[in-house]
């Protein structure tokens, strides 16, 4: 049987199949400014070479070596070396604290550490001789106490490692089974230390599969990548664009993802929800900024958008006349905006967190259609998605082939399937609580999330079951749900419902600054500085008006009380988020505990003088 012919059970096996015949840029990546490409062979022997000087430094089948940088083409070599040694590495997201850095370190035993930069370092600098560090491999050159070896060299020493012993790298590399520990992915978490979910070559490689089917990527196709390869979402994204052989492009940053899109043209292109806000309030900003007529022309562009969306995304007839419209809207503005994302987008696919419905039905309606994805580190992370074959917004899609599904008393939804992971590292007794073990003997995941299945199968995730406020007076919220609904509104930029123990639900808002001072300078309203602008009455009132406006199908008992807004946005870096942008509402409500306690003072004095 041919190479190319041979079953894939490992993620070994399938790399060895990307790379059995050559391609011209595989990968693209930037170096000094300037797109650089590494082909299928060319890759194919770094990997190699990474995968014998890890030996050569004593890493043996089952160590853990971890990985604390940026995306590069670096950290697709590291990663793809220590799963061709048979060893499992362990990811660090590059803006995790020292702390939790030194606690990966130390929980999952890592002995060899691939670390980016010269920053990176300074950053863990401190808390590294208190884990049992022995090697420390660098992307870019750096100054240290201890020796680092650089990666060029540490490739070279693998090279020379090779050359001593040809036979060794396949013996390696196949000795590797679907059972064998790939990675330790520690999750982020909003609470306490984070837990080390262990996924083997099966369980990841079960999850590239199923997306392959999914999304019918060809080999003369281009992808962008930008999230994290930290992430699940992303890694097992990489593995599926390899898997596909298109041509993969890695954006520089976050901040450069507008230009890169343009630059790589991508047909293909993964993202959270959070970046997608952004970019259509961006494109409004943008309008905005061109005048009153521009402006209103967005404006009514994107909600024929909408309408159109609403009708085709469920197969109904359009009408003529809003056929007509919505194709008028294309050559003014939607088009325009395809263009700006590189013109060529033919799947976009959500996931790590809920994508509002209204946002999923502009993209729609603009031709650039949004397929929600929804899963869990612990589950490689695949457990169900909408594809272009079939797409119902707002659902998360039917559970993929081979994963079942299922939706427990309290609503909460439990996955069993061969993505399910083999338990967290050194912690039994979280382990049992989250995997439970039928009398039919299928393993179902808790997944702490509450959903339910509609009658043809689609799921729809509801909340976070740990995130369900309950008022003083015993109403249960869920608050995803509201703050997806009020970030329909151009003004507001991120949302944080509150109210567990209150007597009502209230928000603390981020607005979208760039839109406010535009309405600022029309309606003439004076300011010195953000912080003022946001006291003034005018702006208050329009808040009020605002959270009115998109909450209206709302219970009475959801309905928001009363509003603060927070003037500077929310992130990883001061603590509010989760690497994968989640909200950490304890921190938030710790955080803001003034501001909040001052908000409800305020509107229960208001209550008692009415009364």
């Amino acid at each position: 049987m041919a190479l190319t012919e041979a079953p894939i059970t490992t993620l070994n096996d399938l790399f060895r199949q990307a790379t059995a015949a050559d391609k011209s840029g595989l990968l693209n990546f930037k170096k000094g400014g300037q797109w650089q490409t590494l082909s299928a062979h060319e890759l194919a022997e770094c990997v190699h070479a990474a995968a014998m000087g890890l030996y050569a430094l004593d890493v043996r089948a089952g160590d853990r070596v971890g990985i604390l940088a940026e995306n590069s083409v670096e950290w697709i070599i590291a990663d793809l070396g220590v799963l061709n040694c048979g060893a499992a590495d362990v990811p660090i997201y590059a803006t995790q604290a020292p702390k939790q850095v030194q606690y990966i370190l130390q929980d999952a035993g890592v002995e060899v550490l691939f670390i980016s930069n010269q920053a990176q370092y300074d950053r863990v600098r401190d808390v590294l001789p208190a884990t049992k560090l022995r090697a420390l491999i660098a992307f870019e050159p750096i100054q240290a106490s201890g020796r680092v070896l650089p990666f060029e060299e540490f490739l070279n020493w693998g090279r020379a490692a090779a050359s001593t012993e040809p036979e060794l790298y396949e013996s390696l590399s196949h000795s590797v089974t679907a059972d064998s520990l790939a990675t330790l992915i520690y999750t982020s978490g909003t609470t306490g230390d984070p837990k080390g979910v262990m996924l083997s070559h099966g369980n990841l490689l079960a999850s590239v599969l199923i997306n392959h089917r999914d999304a019918e990527l060809k080999e003369s196709e281009t992808a962008l990548s930008f999230l994290p390869f930290s992430h699940i979402f992303e890694r097992s994204t990489i593995y599926l664009y390899l898997h596909a052989r298109v041509t993969t492009y890695l954006a520089e940053s976050i901040e450069t993802v507008a230009a890169n899109l343009r630059e790589a043209r991508p047909h293909f292109f993964t993202s959270v929800p959070r970046l997608f806000e952004k970019m259509y309030a961006k494109t409004l900003e943008k309008a905005e900024a061109s005048g009153k007529l521009t402006a209103a022309l967005a404006e009514w562009s994107f909600d024929l958008a909408r309408q159109w969306a609403r009708l085709a995304s469920e197969n109904k007839p359009i009408p003529a006349l809003l056929g007509f419209k919505h194709k008028l809207a294309d050559k003014l503005i939607l088009s325009k905006w395809r263009a700006a994302l590189g013109g060529r987008i033919r799947v976009l696919v959500a996931g790590g967190a809920a994508l509002p419905e209204d946002l999923a039905y502009v993209f729609y309606g603009a031709g650039l259609p949004i397929y929600q994805g929804y899963g869990l580190s612990e589950s490689s992370p695949t457990i169900s998605c909408n594809n272009p074959r079939e797409n119902r917004i707002g659902s998360v899609g039917r559970p993929r082939p081979g994963v079942s599904v299922r939706i427990a008393e309290d609503g909460e939804i439990l996955a069993a399937g061969p993505n399910i992971m083999q338990g967290y590292y050194n912690r039994p007794d979280e382990t049992a609580a989250a995997l439970e073990t039928h009398a039919e003997g299928r393993v179902w995941l808790h997944t702490g999330d509450i959903g339910h299945l509609d009658a043809d199968g689609f799921l729809y995730i509801t909340d976070r079951k740990k995130d369900l406020l309950k008022t003083s007076g015993g109403k249960y919220i869920a608050p995803q749900p509201i703050e997806n609904a009020l970030k329909r509104s151009r003004f507001i930029n991120q949302v944080v419902v509150i109210g567990d123990d209150r007597k009502f639900p209230a928000a603390l808002i981020v607005p979208q600054m760039e839109m406010l001072k535009s309405y600022a300078e029309l309606k003439h309203i004076k300011y010195a500085d953000p912080r003022e602008l946001l006291t003034q009455p005018q702006i208050i009132d329009l808040f009020e008006r605002q959270v009115a406006k998109f909450s209206g199908e709302l219970a009475q008992y959801e309905k928001l009380k009363g509003i603060a807004l927070l003037e500077k946005e929310l992130t990883i870096e001061s603590g509010e988020l989760t690497p994968t942008l989640k909200v950490k509402r304890r921190v938030v409500n710790e955080k803001y505990r003034a501001v909040i306690d001052r908000l409800y003072a305020e509107k229960e004095a208001q209550h008692a003088a009415r009364a």
